[in-house]
């Protein structure tokens, strides 16, 4: 009889090992995987090529594109399709994550850097000329937020695997929650909706 009940509890304690290994294997699987909950608060933080220190946290409704230098037009698209309302508005802010894939050396590195710099000059132009056109007198440059990851740390923050190329949009809110994400360009009106 006593033997049975000291295999029982054997049993019962393997078991119970077993489900919390498989738990642990299970939420680690999840968070590798990179999915991101909407609600969830977030603050991952990160200096762009201005040196500016960025978080999604900081009291800011945060539009953080993640994309390959090969993504440019898409980046695009989506800062053409931030409401005008948010334009040189101080509660909004426009994130691009620019990731390369590659390992770059410091030489590379640098030849990268100037070249993303030269196209940010570019893209403020552009914004510039859609800030003359609402009547907001301020130096668009200002507001052009690049932050380039080389070695992945920065796209590991938001669950991205190394090596991902996937183009992705992230929305959070003031205190980091998490409002939208897509892998993909969304429309003028699910944009809007989300950053209202």
């Amino acid at each position: 009889m006593a033997s049975s009940a000291i295999c029982l509890l054997v049993n019962q304690r393997a078991l119970q090992f077993f489900f919390a290994v498989a738990m642990a294997f299970f939420l680690s699987a999840a968070l590798l995987c990179g999915a991101l909950s909407s609600g969830a608060i977030y603050s991952f933080s990160f200096s762009d090529i201005d040196g500016n220190k960025l978080s999604t946290a900081d009291g800011h409704v945060t539009v953080l594109v993640l994309a390959t230098a090969a993504d440019w037009e898409k980046a695009r698209e989506v800062g053409d399709r931030v409401p005008d309302r948010c334009l040189g508005n101080p509660n909004y802010r426009m994130i691009t994550i620019i990731r390369f894939i590659r390992k770059h050396g410091p030489v590379m590195q640098k030849i990268a850097t100037a070249v993303v710099k030269h196209r940010v000059t570019e893209e403020a132009k552009r914004l510039q000329s859609r800030y003359d056109t609402n009547k907001i007198v301020r130096d668009a440059r200002h507001d052009i937020f690049t932050v380039i990851d080389f070695d992945g740390t920065v796209s590991s923050q938001l669950g991205e695997p190394a090596g991902a190329t996937e183009f992705s949009i992230f929305v959070f809110g003031r205190q980091g929650e998490l409002l939208a994400q897509w892998h993909g360009v969304p429309s003028d009106k699910q944009l809007a909706a989300v950053v209202k």
